[in-house]
Parts: structure tokens; sequence; C-alpha cells
């Protein structure tokens, strides 16, 4: 009966990690948000869309180790933002958003993950309009190239010669 009751409790400790990673992976939306699943794409990918409270399109875009990447946001209005979330990650914080970090992000992945790509109007900013056209274009790029080490430079001959090691 004891051995069960352990095996019970395996069983549900896998189960909740399983639930847990699975919802990590999966990304609460604002009412009316639809999701669009997206595929690391071979050449650049241009998303067009229009974002306004309630209406707009998110983007879930998996990466991989190694991949060198660039994302550009661009939008007619002043009041229009890409904020980009890792759902690997517990947290709810943006670690990129163009509110802050400027209008483009590059990098070089550091770990397998999905990424949110949320597109937003924001509703602090006094505006006109219920939303703006948006862009975004996702650019794989060629690992940036390893700078080789310069070679040891070859001794110069000196006027004054070396001291004998002393022993």
């Amino acid at each position: 009966m004891k051995d069960l009751s352990v095996r019970t409790i395996i069983a549900a400790a896998a189960l909740f990690l399983l639930t847990a990673s699975a919802m990590a992976q999966t990304p609460q939306l604002d009412p009316g948000e639809k999701l669009e699943k997206l595929q690391f794409p071979a050449v650049t990918m241009q998303l067009k869309g229009w974002t306004k409270f309630g209406n707009s399109h998110v983007y879930t875009l998996p990466v991989r180790a190694g991949q060198h990447m660039k994302i550009s946001f661009s939008s007619k209005s002043k009041f229009a933002f890409l904020a980009i979330f890792d759902l690997s990650k517990p947290d709810d914080e943006a670690f990129f958003g163009t509110d802050e970090d400027g209008m483009s992000f590059e990098t070089t992945v550091k770990e397998n993950a999905t990424w949110l790509l949320r597109p937003y109007y924001s509703k602090v900013s006094p505006r006109r309009g219920l939303g703006a056209p948006f862009s975004i274009l996702i650019e794989p790029l060629a690992a940036a190239p390893q700078q080789p080490k310069p070679a040891a430079e070859p001794e110069r001959p000196s006027l004054f010669p070396k001291a004998p090691a002393k022993q």
C-alpha cells in the first residue's frame, strides 16, 4: 500500500510538471486577441496588421539556440509598440519592448524557447483613433563571423641582450 501511494505522488508530480511546462508555452491572451503560430523563417518574413485593444494578432515564434536574428517593428503611429516575451520563463515581463529599447532587436539565441510577439496600442497615451497599422520584420541573419585571434608577434631583435635567467 505504501508503495502505491509513493507511485501516485510521483505520477501526480510528473503530471503537474508536464502541465506547468505546457502552460508556460501557452500565452494568456487578452479578450479578442488572435494567436498566430509562426515557424522560424528561412528568409525575411514580414507581418502586417492592425493593433487595437481587443482585436489584434499576437504571434508565437519558436527559436533555437544559436540562431542569429533581427526583429524590427514599424508603425505610422507613435503610440503603437511591440513587446517580446519568452514563454519558457515563468515571469510576465517582456525582455524587449520598442517603447524603451528601440525599434529593432538583434540577438543570437542562447537557448531553445518560444517567444511571444505582442504588438499593442498604448492605452495610457493621449491619442486619436482606436488603433494603428504595424509591420514586423523577422530576419534570420548569418552567424556573426568569429574574429580570428591575432597571432603572437614574433620577438623583435633587441640592441640589449637578455639577462641570463638566475638559477
